[in-house]
């Protein structure tokens, strides 16, 4: 299936949105690449970059991977003071799940900097059942979003 790349420079407690619905919801993705770079990395500093199904009311530095409207985490540490141990990157994405709506990018930084971020998409032709499916859990969590 093709693959669909997206990439953007986030600033710290902000939330893109990355744009995907179709009118007749049969066009579904899944996640399959996850990744953040910083944008500066002569600093300090701690990055947390999420991806969810439906918009954030706020931008936290938690994951819950008990959250069904969490996609994908990415976790990026910079540390330039001596004796640290540098770099660290952590990513986790749940490549079981299949959408067929918007989804929506949240980042925030200890320091306030920003992050890049790319993301790899893989399109999947939905079936009228998958299709139901995808629409109505999609549903489900815009009425109950996460905060």
């Amino acid at each position: 299936m093709p693959i669909k790349s997206f990439r953007g420079l986030i600033a710290d407690n902000v939330q893109d949105t990355i744009t995907l619905h179709t009118n007749d919801g049969s066009v579904g993705y899944k996640i399959i690449k996850f990744q953040i770079l910083p944008q500066n990395f002569n600093i300090t500093d701690e990055y947390n970059v999420k991806i969810f199904k439906v918009q954030q009311s706020t931008n936290t530095t938690t994951f819950d991977f008990s959250d069904n409207t969490l996609l994908a985490g990415a976790y990026f540490e910079n540390s330039l003071n001596v004796g640290a141990e540098g770099s660290f990157e952590g990513t986790v994405v749940f490549d079981n799940e299949i959408f067929n709506q918007d989804i929506y990018v949240s980042a925030k930084s200890q320091s306030g900097g920003a992050v890049n971020y790319y993301i790899e998409l893989e399109q999947i032709n939905l079936s009228l059942d998958q299709n139901t499916v995808a629409t109505l859990k999609d549903i489900r969590n815009i009425e109950q979003p996460s905060v």
